[in-house]
């Protein structure tokens, strides 16, 4: 049986930092693309157990953090309408728009849940015939297989008052943006586990080999990232470029292949804005035509919404490895928790809440 305190043992862990120092010549940046691997680093400290030229760079692995502003300003146009029920996971309640987020929005009436899964917007429509029932589908790869099949069964049901806001974003065109750009310090990635849960990792072959740079499927737990860690620095200092597997345990080379065949009946993939890193080709997905009536932006005509950033926040720079969270000029000062300027701050994968709850300087 999976014993999960294994992979917090302190004596493993100190083994493998040991083992990093042993084998470690020379300076390295290295990208953990997820935000549950970011919050372990920064909880557990473990950027700061691993030897000075070991540079740990925080990516845009929050999707939260990186579902654009317009999005936010969709989802608050469709909330705010008469006889809407509008449905999200929790942590998009905070993320502020270009002039309020979700929560305020509901404090002022709007009909606005807190949903574990699409499938509870579906049921929540089945309930309330009368009225018409939103849900705000974000995600990596990750979340989905759940959002395609909470649309297949409003097909199946014909539940023609059920919809959703989808701005789901797959991670590899985000690594090959980050490693096309001039200012690319990535040497090496952790990629994220539970993405690859689903997707496997043959895609990353390629990025691998094109950009020259390691890449190992990564876990959560504080021995699972320095496992990691290790194998990535073993293959820079051997000068190789390959993808490798650290999370056996969970990660297959093919994922999952019924999710893969959910996501492909339901999903287009189309090029996506990311808030703070601008737009990836190819790298969100869409509802495809024949899911056009369970499509919100479609269905309530908020297709044209555009929006700025606001210019005093830096979530794009932290987003993109360029700074870490505290080098930002806000940060716990004008931006915090309670009054976010970025989502960054506002998410439970965000770099920024993580270094204002575990390290508020550094």
């Amino acid at each position: 049986m999976f014993n999960k305190l294994a992979f917090r043992d302190p004596v493993t862990a100190k083994k493998l930092v040991a083992a990093i120092a042993n084998i470690c010549t020379q300076p390295w940046n290295i990208m953990e693309v997820c935000g549950g691997q970011t919050h372990s680093i920064i909880q557990y400290g473990i950027d700061q157990l691993l030897p000075d030229n070991i540079r740990l760079i925080h990516g845009p692995g929050c999707p939260v953090c990186v579902t654009p502003l317009a999005y936010i300003d969709k989802a608050l146009a469709i909330a705010s309408l008469p006889d809407i029920i509008f449905c999200s996971f929790g942590d998009m309640l905070r993320v502020p728009s270009s002039h309020q987020d979700l929560l305020s929005s509901k404090a002022q009436g709007a009909d606005i849940r807190i949903v574990y899964s699409p499938l509870d917007a579906l049921k929540i429509a089945q309930d309330n015939p009368n009225r018409e029932v939103v849900f705000f589908a974000v995600g990596f790869e990750t979340t989905a297989p759940t959002t395609a099949l909470a649309a297949q069964q409003a097909k199946q049901l014909g539940l023609k008052n059920f919809s959703l806001l989808t701005c789901h974003v797959c991670v590899p065109p985000v690594m090959r943006a980050l490693l096309s750009s001039p200012n690319c310090q990535v040497q090496g990635f952790l990629a994220a586990g539970h993405v690859c849960a689903i997707m496997g990792y043959a895609q990353y072959h390629p990025i691998a080999e094109r950009h020259r740079v390691p890449i190992v499927v990564t876990g959560f737990e504080p021995v699972d990232i320095l496992q990691g860690i290790y194998q990535c620095v073993q293959q820079l200092e051997a000068g190789r470029f390959e993808v490798e597997n650290a999370y056996s345990r969970v990660v297959r080379e093919q994922g999952n292949p019924a999710a893969q065949h959910a996501m492909q009946q339901v999903f287009i993939t189309v090029d996506r804005n990311w808030r703070g890193l601008g737009n990836i080709p190819q790298s969100g997905l869409m509802l495809a035509p024949e899911f056009a009536d369970w499509n919100a932006e479609l269905k309530f005509n908020v297709q044209a919404v555009n929006t700025q950033e606001p210019v005093a926040c830096r979530s794009g720079d932290v987003l993109q490895g360029l700074i870490k969270p505290a080098q930002c000029p806000e940060f716990a000062i004008t931006c915090t928790p309670e009054h976010p300027l970025g989502a960054t701050m506002v998410s439970t994968e965000g770099a920024c809440a993580a270094y204002y709850r575990y390290r508020r300087i550094s």
